[in-house]
């Protein structure tokens, strides 16, 4: 893969960082309930934390790997919830787990056509990256949406 390839590749990533960091930073705005907008903020920072990270990487072009990570499926179970400032908490759980969901499947997506061996494990590490947020929120949401599972 030559080094432009593989800057849009990052490039597209931290977009998707930003939007994602834009994304909880305002709900952690929108919802009243304290523990929401701290999980939210959390998660903002953790997106901004990739943000750097990738930023890091279009620096020094080095492909990476994140080790592969077992996907409960539960967000293909659930309605992604409109956003309200009252919404239940299992339901901006939900919504989160949803946009991990869609970015996880995009950079799957986007491994899945590439031609090129590495540009392919750069999207397949960072489709894993998302699946570790989304079995994050999984795992919160299960616990709060679904206490008979305990």
């Amino acid at each position: 893969m030559n080094v432009e390839d593989y800057q849009k590749i990052i490039e597209t990533a931290v977009a998707r960082e930003i939007e994602s960091f834009d994304f909880y930073t305002g709900v952690s705005e929108k919802t009243s309930d304290p523990a929401l907008k701290s999980l939210f903020k959390e998660l903002a920072k953790e997106e901004k934390g990739h943000k750097g990270f990738l930023e890091t990487m279009l620096a020094n072009p080095v492909p990476f790997r994140v080790i592969e990570s077992e996907d409960y499926k539960v967000s293909e179970t659930v309605q992604m919830p409109s956003l309200s400032v009252d919404m239940k908490p299992s339901d901006a759980i939900a919504l989160a787990m949803k946009k991990e969901e869609e970015a996880m499947k995009m950079y799957a997506g986007l491994a899945a056509v590439c031609g090129d061996k590495e540009q392919r494990e750069v999207f397949v590490s960072l489709s894993r990256m998302e699946l570790e947020h989304k079995k994050k929120l999984e795992d919160m949401y299960v616990s709060m949406a679904m206490p008979e599972a305990w």
